[in-house]
């Protein structure tokens, strides 16, 4: 299994489309906290781009690595090798590698001009939100065949968390708009990753007055240490649950 990731690894490492990702990330965090002369404006920029570039990154990457490794997992499934422990390496080692481009692109910026707890909270979203849509992604490359709907569903699954989502948050509000909705959309917060890490940002960067009574609910439940241990534990859900189904279908699945 060691020698699966570490090949993962060093293949993804390799890879142009993987370096020049980090180096977009490093010159976009550094041109943002040199330009902006608050560093709570340059942090509000680089969230955008951590909301929007890293999930959009990693479920593209992931999805066409794993369509591309077809005839290499093939190759390892005539091995002595475990299904479990092959899929289980492929994901760790895809994680492990977009996560370190994050930290190398945009979380040593963050380190360096931002060493606060907004600074570092920002750093464990993005590494977060980066393994959470590669698990995304490779469960939507085993659920079917065809590298074309594949990458087509993980576009789709961007877009819904992305932006999709939210305008059916807005919709509901605005149909609901009578009836006092805040605490519900705590719960609805926990059904997309992405809302999630953007609200536990905002509220260390203490915008969350801008949002109304919304923004103090909001507040009042992840501000506590209980409500930022729950968030992080539906992090890691996001990954834990897409990985565990997809790992059920590939030991099923006749390749």
């Amino acid at each position: 299994m060691r020698k699966i990731i570490k090949y993962v690894i060093i293949d993804i490492l390799r890879n142009r489309i993987m370096l020049l990702y980090t180096l977009f990330l490093l010159v976009i965090s550094l041109s943002i906290f040199n330009l902006e002369d608050n560093s709570s404006k340059g942090l509000l920029s680089l969230l955008n781009i951590i909301l929007i570039i890293v999930p959009l990154v990693s479920l593209l990457f992931s999805a066409i690595y794993v369509y591309n490794s077809a005839e290499f997992l093939e190759l390892l499934l005539g091995q002595p090798l475990r299904r479990r422990s092959i899929w289980l390496s492929l994901f760790t080692g895809l994680a492990s590698s977009l996560a370190f481009a994050f930290f190398v692109g945009a979380g040593i910026p963050l380190m360096l001009y931002e060493p606060t707890a907004t600074g570092f909270m920002m750093l464990g979203v993005g590494m977060l939100l980066s393994i959470i849509f590669v698990s995304i992604a490779m469960l939507a490359a085993v659920m079917t065949r065809d590298k074309a709907k594949g990458i087509g569903m993980a576009i789709l699954l961007w877009l819904y968390f992305a932006l999709i989502f939210d305008g059916l948050l807005l919709f509901i509000l605005f149909q609901f708009a009578d009836y006092p909705l805040e605490k519900p959309m705590l719960a609805l917060s926990a059904l997309n990753p992405i809302d999630l890490g953007r609200i536990l940002i905002l509220l260390k960067l203490d915008v969350s007055a801008l949002l109304g009574y919304t923004g103090a609910v909001f507040k009042s439940f992840f501000g506590s240490g209980s409500g930022l241990i729950l968030a992080f534990g539906i992090l890691i859900l996001w990954f834990v649950l897409p990985v565990w189904i997809s790992l059920r279908k590939f030991i099923r699945k006749d390749l």
